[in-house]
């Protein structure tokens, strides 16, 4: 039984005193790949730095978050052209539109959304989306016809059942995070309606840390946890959620 934890952003620097101890420990729980979403360049180099330490368990994307979309935007979108050029990477993300914590932005954030798409377009690349407040207006965009063969994952999705099987249809798959593990968390539902074949496990550590260590750093040794209880609302065991999230994973960033 192994696990892949498809979005966790341990070279932030939360976890620059024991990132040794905290693969160490992914591995000990049998997650044997950890996915990498970058932000911006700020930690670009403890990113890729990590990826040369650890080529075999940890494996980087490239993209502009959207709440990193700030004055030096287009700076930023050419780093993210110029590294998709080395093809080195396994999706181009996390990218998307955020109304959660700055509205203001909305234009740039859709050009920047747009711009990386046409990228994963032209590279044959995954997307993995990050959508707070904005599940609408990222629809609109990826309904376009030039991103209509797009694939990739709507990281925390936190949606619901309807939300999600428009997702889907648009060949999309969701990322199930600690979320589910929260009193009265509404993902219950959808994890309940969306099969399995739809859907990957994530940390998003150090953030959303799942019970019983809700409130402390998150790491990608919790993804068993998150995989127990996906499998309690399944009525199945945690073995099928590993096998088929874990394969699911696989054909979609390691496809090549």
């Amino acid at each position: 039984m192994t696990f892949i934890d498809t979005h966790s952003h341990i070279y932030a620097k939360e976890f620059d005193s024991d990132i040794g101890a905290v693969i160490e420990r992914a591995l000990q729980s049998k997650v044997e790949k950890i996915l990498l979403p970058s932000i911006d360049s700020d930690r670009f180099k403890t990113m890729s730095d990590l990826v040369s330490a650890y080529p075999s368990v940890v494996f980087p994307m490239i993209g502009l978050h959207p709440s990193s979309v700030k004055d030096d935007v287009q700076q930023q979108l050419q780093l993210v052209q110029n590294e998709l050029k080395t093809g080195k990477y396994c999706a181009v993300g996390e990218v998307g539109i955020d109304l959660y914590w700055d509205k203001t932005r909305l234009r740039e954030q859709c050009e920047a959304f747009g711009i990386q798409l046409q990228l994963a377009v032209e590279y044959s690349l995954p997307v993995v989306i990050h959508q707070r407040e904005s599940f609408f207006e990222i629809m609109d965009i990826l309904d376009q016809a030039e991103f209509r063969s797009l694939n990739g994952v709507f990281h925390c999705f936190a949606g619901d059942v309807g939300m999600a099987k428009k997702c889907i249809d648009l060949g999309f798959i969701l990322g199930i995070g600690g979320v589910v593990t929260y009193k009265n968390s509404l993902m219950a539902e959808v994890v309940k309606s969306i099969p399995l074949e739809f859907l990957v496990l994530e940390t998003d550590a150090p953030y959303l840390t799942p019970v019983p260590y809700r409130g402390k750093r998150n790491e990608p040794s919790y993804i068993p946890l998150i995989a127990e209880r996906v499998a309690n609302i399944k009525s199945c065991s945690i073995e099928e959620v590993a096998s088929q999230t874990t394969r699911n994973a696989m054909q979609l960033f390691f496809k090549n």
